[in-house]
């Protein structure tokens, strides 16, 4: 056996002693694909699960919502359909006097009628916060409530609370008797008619105006036309007739406990104490006090009609648009106010 260390017969084969080969490393390019593709899915499966929580909170909502309508509806429905012993029957007039508005003239028909109509109500108070609105909507509840009084034999009290002017006072004259506080404001008994005319800005930025009728008075009372004397003249005739009708029916109503003064008419407002004095009012007191010393009935039952969350947004997106129209129309109309 041969052990010289030169000798190259007795050195062990190169493959025996040689340490493997390194396999490649993978490509950088590579590396930076399986990252990206692992971020992706990453960000997909987040998103994807942000995606159900919000949908399961959206539906949620959603049932809640649901469920409190309904359970507004069936109380109302519940405490509507109660019956009741002897009390006061309540309907109130707020806010703005006007067709689309919670103080409309069918709103407070609707809960005069079922106040009247229900054998339990001794009496029906009107409780008044309201600086008027239309002489429309007014001339028809003041109407209605003589009808009703003299078909059901039973008295309307007017309870003012802050303001009971104008068309709500058009309203408080069909009343047996009108209590106030005595810092409430009555009065305004009168008719307005306004708008805005914009012919010298428009001359000023070099505006024209082209305007085609067909009909001589179609155009009257254009905002953006110079006045017509005739058609001012034709319109005050007009507010001045509405005005009268409006004198008429205070008259009818107050009787003579009406101490007409100059100024009584003129548009003019007073505290409750003062409107005593002329005898717009009769006296103070508030809802509690006429339910508990003049109904004698301390139990108040409210008729007001309020109806559900969709006919009140129905309603304000109606009177919107209404009021958009009115505007691009001029926005002149008769309003006791």
């Amino acid at each position: 056996m041969n052990t010289d260390p030169e000798d190259p017969a007795g050195a062990p084969p190169p493959s025996a002693t040689a340490p493997p080969a390194a396999r490649p490393a993978p490509a950088a390019g590579s590396a930076r694909l399986e990252d990206t593709v692992e971020r992706l899915v990453r960000d997909l499966l987040r998103d994807r699960r942000s995606e159900r929580r919000w949908r399961v909170f959206f539906r949620l909502a959603w049932f809640g919502l649901f469920v409190a309508v309904a359970w507004a509806i069936f109380v109302d429905s519940r405490l509507s359909a109660a019956p009741a012993g002897p009390h006061t029957a309540l309907v109130e007039v707020k806010g703005e006097i006007a067709t689309d508005a919670d103080a409309s003239a069918e709103a407070i028909v609707a809960g005069l009628r079922s106040a009247f109509e229900d054998a339990g109500a001794q009496a029906v108070v009107l409780r008044i916060n309201s600086p008027g609105g239309s002489p429309v909507q007014a001339g028809i509840v003041n109407d209605e409530i003589r009808r009703l009084k003299a078909l059901h034999g039973k008295k309307l009290y007017a309870v003012v609370e802050e303001v009971c002017a104008s068309g709500a006072y058009y309203i408080a004259a069909a009343a047996d008797e009108i209590f106030v506080d005595k810092a409430s404001l009555v009065g305004s008994i009168g008719v307005l008619m306004d708008g805005f005319g914009f012919t010298g800005a428009m001359d000023k930025l070099g505006v024209e105006r082209r305007l085609l009728t067909a009909g001589d008075n179609k155009g009257m009372l254009d905002p953006f036309s110079p006045q017509n004397e005739r058609h001012v003249a034709y319109a005050q005739a007009m507010i001045d007739q509405i005005h009268r009708q409006f004198i008429d029916a205070v008259r009818d109503g107050r009787g003579a406990r009406l101490k007409e003064t100059p100024e009584m008419f003129s548009g003019l407002f007073w505290n409750g104490e003062k409107a005593v004095e002329l005898g717009l009012a009769d006296r103070t007191g508030n809802l509690d006090y006429v339910a508990r010393e003049v109904v004698k009935a301390e139990e108040i039952i409210d008729y007001t009609p309020r109806g559900n969350l969709a006919e009140r947004l129905a309603k304000r997106f109606g009177a919107g648009i209404g009021e958009s129209a009115v505007r691009a129309l001029g926005g002149m109309a008769p309003a006791l106010r």
